[in-house]
């Protein structure tokens, strides 16, 4: 199952269904219509939901249905989001706009870590993957700095912004196949 992060903030709005739509700068996620994705919300999985579309456009062609989907209520409050969340944004930018529907709400939101990595810790991971594995040096040195962060948030922030995550994530991925194909470590859940 396919995977949506957003700030804890936005944890109220989701839950709430004020909003139903993400707008993503990057590269264009791997989703389609009728995909089911796990929400994740201020590092917790707060629920499921069905993608329901996944559209590209620049930012200048950004509108007001679209900020409100988002549980913004203007264009313009949108356009600030996302100056913020992203270190630049210009008019020419594409941005893709991830639609869902919430399917399940978690009556108790169970933390993200555990779904993800088959339930193992990515700071496990990261710890024994340095310790017992040769990496390649690229993923040596995310994961290095991924420790030295503490988190994947800060250690994106500090190779350039948020997007930086997934690079940070398949990583960890990598890793940990090589551990759990080492007989290190083994699914949790």
């Amino acid at each position: 199952m396919r995977h949506l992060e957003f700030d804890g903030r936005y944890t109220r709005a989701i839950l709430e269904e004020k909003k139903r739509s993400t707008v993503r700068k990057g590269k264009k996620p791997n989703l389609n219509p009728g995909d089911e994705v796990l929400i994740h919300a201020g590092g917790y999985v707060i629920g499921r939901a069905v993608v329901e579309g996944v559209e590209s456009k620049q930012v200048q062609e950004l509108t007001d249905d679209d900020a409100i989907s988002d549980g913004f209520p203007s264009r313009e409050e949108l356009l600030e989001a996302l100056r913020r969340h992203y270190k630049t944004v210009s008019d020419a930018d594409t941005v893709h706009i991830i639609r869902f529907r919430m399917v399940e709400r978690f009556e108790k939101p169970v933390m993200s870590s555990d779904y993800a990595y088959e339930g193992n810790i990515p700071l496990a991971i990261a710890e024994m993957a340095l310790k017992h594995l040769s990496l390649p040096e690229k993923d040596r040195e995310l994961i290095e700095l991924f420790l030295q962060s503490g988190s994947l948030r800060k250690a994106a922030y500090r190779l350039g912004g948020p997007d930086k995550r997934r690079e940070i994530r398949e990583a960890l991925r990598r890793a940990y196949l090589e551990l759990k194909k080492a007989g290190l470590m083994k699914p949790r859940i």
